[in-house]
């Protein structure tokens, strides 16, 4: 008995150590480390969507020619600039409402008309936007503020404005089609992603 009892616990002490011996799996089967989280998570989740949808916006007003710009598909309808104007008016409004300022520029949607103009007026639209961005933080986000009687969370409005944005985009986008033009997100789809 004292010699199986000494083989069972040889036997158990050997399986570490050949264990240890064994190769390592390869380099790509260990999983990457994770990248520490941005200091305010929540505010760059935000303004890194917003600068996806704000950029494929300003693509699709730069792309689309100025004799379009008063293209309507149905009279009910807003004309493609008009769209662009809308956009930067919404972009100010909520922005400068999130920040706590008086909104620097009203109006784009009633008083411009041509392509430069309304380009220029998107363009610092999200500027702007961009800028409350920067001063932004996820503890900022959280205080709360009144718009349209609602009580929200600075963040919020971020949010809010991204995703006026993005729907208007979808109508920028039918605009463009109708025309015969493709829009800025379909032109370089993003890359698959890598395989895992």
């Amino acid at each position: 008995m004292n010699k199986r009892l000494c083989f069972v616990l040889a036997a158990l002490m050997a399986v570490p150590v050949a264990l240890l011996g064994q190769e390592k799996p390869p380099a790509q089967a260990v999983p990457p480390a994770q990248a520490a989280p941005p200091a305010n998570p929540i505010t760059a989740s935000e303004k890194g969507f917003y600068s996806f949808v704000s950029n494929a916006v300003v693509g699709a007003a730069q792309k689309m020619p100025e004799g379009n710009y008063s293209f309507k598909p149905t009279p009910e309808v807003r004309s493609f600039g008009q769209l662009v104007g809308h956009v930067a008016d919404a972009s100010y409004m909520f922005c400068s409402t999130a920040i706590g300022e008086a909104n620097p520029s009203k109006d784009i949607e009633k008083t411009k008309t041509s392509k430069a103009d309304l380009v220029a007026a998107l363009q610092g639209g999200v500027a702007y936007c961009n800028k409350a961005f920067d001063g932004m933080t996820d503890a900022k986000g959280s205080q709360m503020v009144k718009l349209f009687n609602f009580d929200l969370a600075k963040l919020t409005l971020f949010s809010i404005n991204t995703a006026h944005t993005d729907e208007h985009y979808g109508n920028m986008v039918t605009y463009l089609r109708l025309k015969g033009i493709v829009p800025p997100t379909s032109e370089n789809p993003p890359p698959a992603p890598a395989p895992k």
